[in-house]
């Protein structure tokens, strides 16, 4: 299974023993604050995670068989030092691209998961995402089981430009094809999921979770307000913004994230057969 390198970026998990909360300024214990499945205590700012985390999270220990992980990106279009960058975030990531995907059980229920990695060009979406994504839907077509895909992502990768671009509706023509199996699709927001990968997958799910205060949207803000010449409501774009507009079905911390998506599938697909495992749970 693929691990998560090192990284400078603030927003992510840096390897200090103490940690500052970018959500309140709260200096942090990094032992604590990942037995707490890096959320702040304080103030339940979510920290990124990488998609190694959200597989033990929500899934069965030792039940994730990964598909295609060494599916690499080309340079279809020459684009200058992209071979470079990609080899830079191969060896950041420990990852041969941004999407992950295989097939697992929670809580004794098998599904298809697909996580997304943030760290990995910033989550962008270019056509081995594409790809990748769009074979875990077969796949789930093929197993007749449930899929769930974690997404998080800047949008599509601009060095592969209409190579990307067309991953939108590669994506979005497999998920029609699962609908028409009436084989349940959850989706699992996070921070942040904007542009191509909101416009097309990220938003198509027969139910869409998201985690708390992430940001969700197609275009920035300020693009938004220099393009409409308005100033945007409070809170636009988060998800509880848009849980109150009805995109969002449900906003979930990260610590209930695993018996929500156990009670959906049960619901959705499992007709009672789904095991809760009470000791997985955490209490707030």
């Amino acid at each position: 299974m693929p691990t998560n390198g090192k990284s400078d970026s603030k927003m992510e998990i840096p390897n200090g023993l103490w940690i500052r909360c970018d959500g309140c300024g709260e200096i942090l214990y990094r032992k604590s604050l990942e037995q707490n499945l890096f959320i702040c205590s304080r103030c339940s700012y979510h920290f990124r995670i990488n998609a190694r985390k959200y597989i033990e999270i929500l899934l069965d220990a030792d039940t994730f068989e990964e598909f295609d992980p060494h599916l690499t990106p080309q340079n279809p279009l020459d684009f200058p030092k992209y071979p470079e960058k990609v080899a830079e975030a191969q060896k950041k990531t420990e990852l041969d691209e941004g999407f992950t995907y295989g097939k697992g059980k929670i809580s004794s229920f098998p599904i298809i998961l697909g996580v997304m990695d943030f760290n990995f060009m910033g989550g962008s979406m270019g056509s081995v995402v594409g790809e990748k994504v769009a074979r875990s839907i077969r796949l789930a077509r093929e197993e007749k089981i449930p899929l769930t895909i974690i997404a998080t992502s800047g949008g599509a990768r601009m060095q592969e430009g209409i190579f990307s671009l067309m991953q939108m509706a590669k994506t979005s023509a497999e998920l029609a094809l699962l609908a028409q199996e009436r084989i349940p699709y959850i989706v699992i927001l996070t921070n942040p999921t904007m542009a191509g990968v909101l416009a097309s997958y990220a938003s198509l799910g027969d139910i869409i979770i998201s985690e708390p205060k992430a940001l969700l949207g197609f275009a920035g803000a300020r693009v938004i307000e220099g393009t409409i010449g308005e100033k945007l409501p409070e809170g636009f774009q988060t998800a509880e913004f848009l849980s109150k507009h009805g995109f969002v079905d449900i906003v979930v911390s990260r610590k209930f994230l695993r018996s929500t998506l156990t009670k959906i599938i049960d619901m959705l697909w499992g007709k009672g057969k789904a095991e809760i495992e009470p000791k997985r749970e955490f209490v707030e």
